[in-house]
């Protein structure tokens, strides 16, 4: 089986779709722009969600313990992993989307090249 925008059929000649090689790289176009657009706003703004909870918590204002700071740099955490996820999928899907918007019709197709 190849991979890559080809097109391919089951044992009973239907089509089936296989867009893995753009979705691969369109995720990782989605990756590369949020480490070069969104990665600082993602660290902040997930660091002020952890101060809010940690203030939500502990009372205000707050004093620098363990538990805050891990509070703090858990929200940091969770800011970037999500943000990085939307980015990733985001990609993935612009890459699917890509590859069915570049696909040749299935109605050109003679049977014989069908792989």
């Amino acid at each position: 089986m190849r991979l890559g925008g080809t097109i391919y059929y089951n044992k009973n000649g239907e089509h089936t779709m296989n867009t893995k090689t753009y979705t691969i790289i369109g995720s990782a176009v989605g990756l590369a722009v949020f480490f070069a657009v969104a990665m600082l706003p993602a660290l902040l703004y997930g660091g002020y969600a952890g101060v809010l909870i940690a203030g939500g918590i502990f009372g205000t204002p707050l004093v620098p313990s363990f538990l805050v700071r891990t509070l703090i740099i858990g929200g940091m955490i969770l800011g970037t992993i999500g943000v990085g996820a939307l980015f990733s999928v985001g990609g993935a899907v612009a890459g699917a989307a890509l590859s069915a918007l570049t696909r040749e019709p299935l109605a050109n197709l003679p049977i014989s090249d069908r792989k």
